[in-house]
């Protein structure tokens, strides 16, 4: 597995404008929902435990993030958690609901993800990696660390390799 400085600035190369960092931070958040929502749907009681697609992907997931850092690792479980909660709760509701609600976040939040990259003019990363898919829920949750002030050593090297996120405005010098 790469390192957690390179996992985070391959999919940092696609996503330096803010205003796609900013559809993101809603948009990704929608999907893992979404996600958890269908597969929570179809579960195995067991010894008073529900099983589901749902509840294994989301202990492979924090699995995968707690590998490449313990301290994200803790804070991305604690959100996969959180959203398998909200997809178990969907995914008790009535097929209907079900179906509008987890479909509704899935389509809003792939929409919102690929206007960002329409306004950043590349591709969204998981085109190139499908890792980009693991990342992406990561990155937001780098991204508003950043924002808090923590962990600068790692913006610091992100930005070192990818360079800083811009405004996505165009600034007009007085040769222009």
């Amino acid at each position: 597995m790469k390192p957690l400085a390179d996992q985070l600035s391959q999919y940092a190369s696609y996503h330096r404008d803010r205003r796609n960092i900013a559809t993101h931070r809603v948009g990704i958040p929608m999907i893992v929902c979404g996600i958890e929502a269908l597969l929570a749907r179809p579960s195995l009681a067991a010894e008073g435990w529900t099983l589901s697609l749902a509840l294994g992907s989301t202990l492979a997931a924090a699995g995968f993030y707690l590998a490449l850092d313990r301290r994200y690792g803790v804070v991305m479980a604690a959100l996969l958690g959180a959203s398998l909660w909200v997809g178990t709760t969907i995914a008790a509701l009535s097929t209907g609901a079900w179906v509008l609600t987890f479909a509704g976040l899935l389509v809003i939040g792939w929409v919102l993800q690929f206007v960002g990259h329409a306004v950043e003019g590349r591709k969204p990363a998981f085109v190139d990696d499908l890792v980009g898919l693991l990342i992406g829920p990561l990155f937001i949750v780098v991204e508003v660390g950043f924002a808090l002030g923590l962990r600068d050593e790692l913006r610091q090297e992100l930005e070192r390799r990818v360079g800083p996120t811009r405004s996505g405005r165009i600034v007009r010098t007085a040769s222009s």
